[in-house]
């Protein structure tokens, strides 16, 4: 690491260039001295990606090949660009500027605009929801608030996809998205919107790419002057690339090849948003003479959090799990992750709520403790949970379950019938407490079946479902119990919530906690249905859920908690089951063959095959179990490659020809069987039942001297078939023996 001030805020900066490189692992200084030509670094989580980027610029700049102001970075929100200028600071080099594609775009749309267009730049649409609302109501067709911004959201996934608003109906179909309307219908708001837009002289955040694109295809003069400015471009999270980002970095690029880009495509999680891993997949096809550096070494989480990490991955299908990359924790081992199965959800709420009070209790802070859930519905038990132990929290990424817009309509319509219900034709028919509520909720569109999606519309309905289970168990826990009783209840409980949050724990969705970490993690309602969400239909759509899953498991450091709930509510069957991401990693649950995959475990570099001269170097991943994936050490262990007390799938009857054999070859060579084979690999090669020489060569143990000698044998005991003449083979091999001696 580089020398530090008493401060850890304020480290000293480096004294040299050379001293920049300090503290930096082979990979990542192999990140750091690749200056020239493209670079495509496929980082791990954990693996310190943005330490091995900001020190590779720090050191060009600090070595004088790089000037700060030829070199924009760019990332994907205006926190993580911030906190890469405020480490490219510390390192001494000031003046790179690093801002978001949205930000870049917008500088130079303002510089150039009076040039390219003349005047001034359209008026931003800070948000584009009210004219979106208004697009609708000039094509007649009414949308309640979720559907405006599922609307919205689809408006966008259009132009970062740039897909007009003609082909928008062609474009989801192709997709295969869900969308929340017709989508003739969407495209037809789309269409208006866009009409609007232009009729006001007003342009969107979508509209800065667009139009930044436009200007430097259409005037060569002004993309020359900002590749000029401009020489060396270095992106992070390059797997979230949109279609839209990927032209305009083309565009400035040029025809230059200074290019460093940074991802992980297991961590592909936003793909509805049009995020897509296919740019950092096809880099080394688009780029033959690219340097491939990748990061394996995780340094945040425990062997144990990389291992299960590692399993969840190994068990993946698609192109991006062909690429996976499978991590080797450098920190000292922790304890196991846990895994438990509670009968409900408010027990596993107040279960999860117990364990994280006794690691506060431990010493752990409550800001170094998360719960992440798959979607926002989701919080409020545990809200109510971690308030009822006296546990402090804040939400990240969503507001507060009674500040969300329906839950505050909900219960003002509750509060209404508790004081009119004699009155109200809504509750006719109410025989019971539960009942009065899905009748009052029924009015603001709450059905007992969830509506097809997702989205804006899937979480209103979410919302208003939680607040209908929790008048069903209030109303078991209190049967004489009204309708103003549970407004009360209500009350009371979003009271409660007003806790000091500064050091609480975090409560987030898996997609909020992307980018971010914690001491002690606990994944929550890991249940089929949940995780992955009832939605996800495709194989595609599934494997995204796995890695939203995995991103969720590598957000911890030491303390790792899963948990999932058989039933919804006490008392209630026990129908659900855990989520099939756990089969085979999970006690209990079988072992499951770790699937292992082309890159998987190869951490270290790969030259460009067009650079001339260019060598290949590959670092060998450790030794990994071919059935649970653990890290082996015993040499029996990597010799079999599978733990000792993993199911073997060995072929006894062939173990027993090949001990046979085996004895017959040490009589006519006159020495000790295990200097033919050991046991070991007598059963490696047992299990394995190799059909050719490559087959069995790969099998530890079988060297080229034994492959030479042995194979032919070896092969066809394998194959099933019988030997002959093995006395005089023999004769030859203790022939051949007593000449070596």
């Amino acid at each position: 690491m580089t020398p530090a001030t008493d401060s850890s805020l304020f480290p000293q900066v480096p004294d040299s260039p050379d001293a920049v490189l300090d503290g930096l692992d082979p990979e990542q200084r192999e990140v750091a001295t690749a200056l020239h030509g493209p670079v495509c670094v496929l980082a791990g989580a954990g693996t310190g990606k943005t330490r091995a980027i900001t020190h590779r610029i720090a050191y060009g700049v600090r070595a004088g090949i790089l000037q700060p102001a030829s070199v924009l970075a760019v990332t994907f929100t205006a926190r993580a660009a911030g906190e890469m200028r405020g480490r490219l600071r510390q390192l001494g080099a000031g003046g790179v500027q690093a801002r978001t594609f949205h930000s870049a775009a917008l500088r130079q749309l303002q510089f150039f605009w009076p040039k390219a267009v003349g005047g001034e730049v359209p008026r931003l649409l800070e948000r584009k929801v009210q004219l979106v609302a208004e697009a609708a109501a000039r094509c007649r067709i009414r949308l309640d608030r979720n559907e405006l911004r599922d609307v919205t959201g689809e408006i966008e996934w259009s132009k970062v996809t740039q897909t007009v608003p003609a082909d928008y109906p062609a474009a989801v179909a192709k997709a295969g998205r869900d969308a929340p309307r017709d989508p003739a219908e969407i495209g037809q708001i789309y269409g208006t919107y866009e009409q609007l837009k232009r009729d006001r002289g007003t342009i969107d955040f979508e509209d800065v790419l667009l139009l930044t694109v436009g200007v430097l295809q259409d005037r060569h003069d002004i993309a020359e002057q900002v590749r000029s400015q401009y020489q060396h471009f270095v992106v992070d999270e390059y797997q979230d690339v949109s279609p839209l980002q990927q032209r305009l970095l083309d565009l400035w690029l040029g025809e230059r090849d200074n290019l460093c880009v940074v991802g992980d495509a297991s961590q592909t999680i936003y793909s509805f948003t049009g995020a897509t891993p296919d740019h950092l997949l096809n880099f080394r096809t688009r780029h033959q003479n690219a340097t491939v550096v990748k990061l394996i070494r995780d340094y945040r989480s425990t062997p144990q959090v990389v291992h299960l990490a590692n399993g969840l991955l190994s068990q993946a299908k698609g192109r991006a799990a062909e690429h996976r990359l499978e991590l080797v924790s450098q920190r000292e081992a922790g304890p196991e992750p846990g895994y438990v199965e509670y009968a409900d959800e408010p027990a596993e709420a107040e279960g999860t709520a117990r364990r994280i009070r006794d690691l506060i209790a431990s010493g752990v802070p409550a800001s170094e403790i998360a719960v992440l859930f798959r979607i926002n519905a989701q919080s409020e038990v545990y809200e109510q949970a971690l308030a009822d132990v006296g546990v402090p929290y804040q939400l990240r990424g969503a507001e507060r379950f009674f500040e969300r817009p329906e839950v505050r309509e909900a219960g003002i319509k509750l509060r209404g019938a508790a004081r009119f219900g004699a009155n109200d034709a809504l509750l006719d028919d109410a025989v019971d407490l539960p009942s009065e509520v899905r009748a009052v909720l029924s009015d603001m569109g709450w059905t007992g079946e969830p509506p097809a999606g997702s989205g804006a519309v899937r979480d209103r309905w979410e919302s208003l479902a939680a607040l209908v289970r929790l008048a069903e168990d209030f109303a078991k826990t209190r049967p004489a119990a009204t309708l103003a009783d549970l407004v009360a209840e209500l009350d009371e409980r979003a009271n409660a919530q007003h806790a000091p949050t500064v050091e609480g724990v975090t409560l987030a969705s898996l997609h909020a906690a992307k980018g971010l970490e914690w001491d002690a993690v606990f994944l929550v309602g890991l249940t089929e249905g949940m995780m992955p969400i009832t939605y996800a239909k495709t194989d595609e759509q599934v494997e995204e859920e796995r890695r939203l899953l995995y991103v969720g498991v590598t957000r911890a450091r030491l303390h790792l908690g899963l948990s999932w709930s058989l039933a919804r509510s006490p008392g209630g069957r026990a129908s659900r089951r855990p989520s099939r991401f756990l089969d085979g990693l999970r006690p209990g649950s079988g072992a499951s063959a770790a699937r292992r995959t082309p890159g998987a475990a190869s951490g270290g570099v790969e030259r460009g095959a067009g650079a001339a001269g260019a060598s290949r170097r590959k670092n060998r991943g450790p030794a990994r179990c071919r059935v649970c994936g653990k890290t082996l050490t015993a040499a029996g262990e990597m010799k079999l490659m599978r733990c000792e007390d993993c199911p073997s799938d060995l072929d006894e009857a062939l173990y027993e020809r090949l001990r046979d054999w085996r004895a017959g070859q040490a009589e006519q060579s006159r020495q000790p069987a295990y200097c033919v084979f050991t046991d070991k690999t007598l059963m490696a090669i047992a299990e394995a039942v190799p059909g050719t020489e490559p087959e069995l060569a790969a099998i530890s143990g079988v060297g080229r001297r034994k492959l030479d000698r042995y194979g032919t044998d070896v092969l066809a005991l394998c194959a099933g078939e019988e030997l002959a003449g093995a006395s005089e083979e023999g004769s030859e091999d203790a022939a051949e023996n007593s000449s070596e001696k």
